[in-house]
């Protein structure tokens, strides 16, 4: 079975890192982050992504932006909105995530 590509896209350094490395923390997921809608976007455009999680501090127009290049581009793919809250709920967004890609 293949890794499961998810790309975290927020706009705090410190919690994107954090989000990373939990989501590497399975074996069965590779993560990506990025702290700007260009680097989200790039990194879109080169990774088969399964699941985008959109963190905190991204505007409102900017998550826009982005949920319509990424369904535009990849229209399989589904964009959830993370909320925080630990790896636990972490876990759960990405699971729900799957079970609606269908994965």
């Amino acid at each position: 079975m293949s890794k499961i590509n998810i790309l975290y896209t927020g706009r705090h350094p410190e919690i994107l890192e954090t989000v990373v490395r939990l989501i590497n923390q399975n074996e069965n997921w590779n993560g990506f982050g990025a702290s700007s809608n260009k680097e989200a976007i790039n990194l879109f455009n080169t990774v088969n992504f399964t699941i985008v999680l959109l963190g905190c501090g991204i505007p409102e127009d900017e998550e826009k932006q982005l949920r319509d290049t990424f369904a535009a581009i990849n229209p399989e793919c589904t964009v959830v909105q993370h909320y925080g809250g630990g790896s636990g709920l972490l876990s759960n967004e990405i699971y729900a995530a799957l079970a609606e890609a269908n994965v």
